[in-house]
């Protein structure tokens, strides 16, 4: 068969190799998985022997639980599962684990499947001119699960246990002291078959009773001494309805589930480290009862992104949100994939951060810089340039009409939309971009001073500078102040035959060239200023209160001028507001009743490090 292929084809180039890469390339080099057999349609044992052999070398799998919004740490998930399985001319599957019914919706299934699929990954592939669709749940495989329970059951390998959830907490033990067996471990299989279809037949109340694995209350790893597998939990299933009124535990569902999708590489982060022998134990049980085949998958773990001045707890994020001390999940400041997207982040830049931060088994911080470095540098011959005043301040030309013969004359002034480097080869004309200056313009406050400290090189009486784009002028000083003395017009003089572009462009030397918005054909925006979230790069560290981390100035909103380029933006559109940084359309407010919205991305260089 012909091997697969998906829109996941990334560029060819050498990837930089790590533990996981070398597992991989081992075991294609040994062929440990050369003999798989493929339905193509998992949840049944008797696909394990069908089929012909596996067209994909090696099969991965990203199984978010859908109980709530994806964030940074499951882009890099995402990221190195679905790329891994590109690489390698293998497959990834996109699988829920849709087994904890309370606490899932169908909102949560569809801002993942969005948020895997803007990041630029599919779960299809193609076989053979054939497409195979790899969309998964959990829930898929209850009928399974449940079969394998039973034989557990009559293996003597499972028992159902019915203390308390606290008596079954004592009893654990804990690391220093090894767990004591419930009363109802000696059961007979016959006994425990039946209680546990009594569980399923809603018999029992909910925490009445659960099923637990039988393997070593001694065992030094807690996570062996007698799991739970089975809970009651009536609560409808938001894809089996009401169905079952028992559901199998994350731990006990998972590996099952690798299995009968033919996963050969089971990819999660560290705090799942010590789960791994239950893993395999349980495959190994099942293979042994003939419901799987040997080799059953492997499952490796990597350290998981700890970035700082991000909070990536499910809770923490909720609580934000709940609290409103951010609009919503999609808010700009979230490190959710729906935040970052909006705040103006793109699949390239988030792709470039994962690989380039490497996968490793040891836990470290990654600066949010790193981040911000990996968006600039995919924005950098991306996004169109543009001038913004964001603090204006009036700047008139008192002798423009005496130049020009007169004051309602505007003229054209052009400049490229992109820099000379972001061109692509033989690209002519380059774009463009047109805006008028005239008799007055907006100009930054900053960028005047009528006393001006030593070294500034700006505005200030006496002074000349150079409009970008347009002409020299002279300063002449102040012509306005408000009631509390604070500037509202400056004063100037263009001085004639020195616009851009002109032969008589340098004909007038200055030592400074200032963005500007003319008054004309600038239009209003708001501009919403987003920075970081938390002041501390570790907000919840020691166990302290993150909610005291907030950054107090994590968003200004302000009312700038954006030339007319910029106004016509589409939302999500990406900007380098030249002196200023990048910025994005808003995708939800840009537009609407006609107002034009930008979200600050990032700045043109990293301030914070300072």
């Amino acid at each position: 068969m012909s091997a697969p292929t998906d829109k996941n084809t990334a560029a060819e180039a050498p990837k930089v190799s790590n533990f996981l890469r070398q597992i991989i390339e081992n075991d294609l080099e040994k062929g440990t998985y050369a003999t798989r057999r493929w339905a193509g349609s998992p949840g049944d044992a008797a696909h394990q022997a069908a089929g012909q052999p596996d067209p994909a070398k090696i099969r991965t799998r990203f199984p978010p639980e859908p109980n709530g919004y994806l964030h940074v740490g499951h882009a890099k998930s995402i990221c190195l599962n679905f790329g891994l399985a590109r690489d390698y001319g293998g497959v990834c599957h996109m699988r829920f684990d849709d087994t904890n019914p309370e606490k899932e919706d169908t909102e949560y299934v569809n801002s993942i499947l969005d948020a895997v699929q803007w990041l630029g990954f599919s779960w299809d592939s193609t076989f053979n001119g054939q497409t195979e669709h790899h969309l998964y749940q959990a829930s898929d495989y209850f009928d399974f699960m449940y079969r394998a329970a039973e034989y557990l059951i009559e293996a003597g390998h499972a028992y159902v246990d019915e203390q308390t959830a606290e008596e079954m907490r004592a009893n654990r033990g804990d690391f220093g002291k090894p767990g004591v067996d419930s009363p109802f471990r000696t059961r007979s299989p016959a006994e425990n078959l039946a209680r546990f279809r009594e569980m399923r037949d809603g018999l029992h109340e909910d925490g009445a009773m659960v099923l637990r694995a039988k393997i070593d209350m001694a065992s030094p790893n807690i996570n062996m001494r007698d799991p739970a597998i089975y809970r009651i939990r009536r609560a409808t299933h938001h894809n089996t309805g009401d169905k079952w009124c028992i559901y199998p535990m994350y731990t006990y569902a998972h590996p099952i589930e690798d299995a009968l999708e033919q996963i050969t590489h089971s990819i999660c982060t560290l705090e799942f480290e010590d789960q791994r022998p239950f893993y395999d134990w349980l495959l190994d049980r099942l293979c042994e009862g003939g419901l799987l085949e040997q080799p059953h998958p492997r499952q490796y773990e990597f350290a998981r992104l700890n970035l700082t001045y991000v909070i990536t707890s499910k809770r923490k994020l909720a609580q934000l949100v709940y609290d409103q001390k951010v609009s919503g999940w999609d808010d700009p400041r979230m490190p959710t994939i729906v935040g970052l997207r909006r705040r103006g982040y793109t699949p390239e830049a988030i792709q470039l951060f994962a690989e380039r931060i490497g996968v490793t088994k040891s836990d470290s911080w990654i600066d949010y810089s790193t981040l911000e470095g990996c968006l600039r540098e995919d924005l950098e011959n991306k996004a169109h340039r543009g001038m913004a005043v964001l603090d204006p301040v009036k700047l008139v030309l008192t002798n423009w009409g005496e130049v020009f013969g007169s004051d309602a004359y505007l003229e054209d002034c052009i400049q490229p939309a992109l820099p000379h480097s972001a061109l692509a080869e033989g690209q002519t004309p380059p774009p463009e971009r047109v805006f008028k200056i005239g008799r007055e313009v907006w100009i930054e406050r900053e960028d005047f001073e009528e006393v001006p400290p030593k070294g500034y090189k700006r505005l200030f009486p006496g002074n000349i500078v150079r409009l970008k784009g347009g002409y020299v002028i002279e300063c002449t000083g102040v012509g306005a102040k408000d009631a509390n003395g604070r500037v509202t017009e400056v004063h100037a003089k263009v001085i004639a035959d020195t616009k851009s572009g002109t032969p008589g462009a340098d004909r007038v030397k200055a030592k400074a060239a200032i963005t500007w918005v003319g008054v004309a054909d600038g239009v209003q925006a708001e501009v919403r200023l987003y920075d970081r979230l938390f002041k501390d790069a570790q907000p919840d560290a020691g166990g302290k209160d993150f909610l005291e981390s907030l950054n107090p100035d994590s968003l200004k909103v302000v009312t700038a001028y954006v030339e007319p380029s910029l106004a016509a933006a589409r939302p999500d559109e990406k900007f380098q507001f030249e002196r200023f940084g990048y910025f994005v359309a808003d995708r939800q407010d840009h537009g609407v009743g006609g107002k034009a919205v930008f979200n600050r991305v990032t700045g043109l260089k990293d301030s914070w490090g300072k």
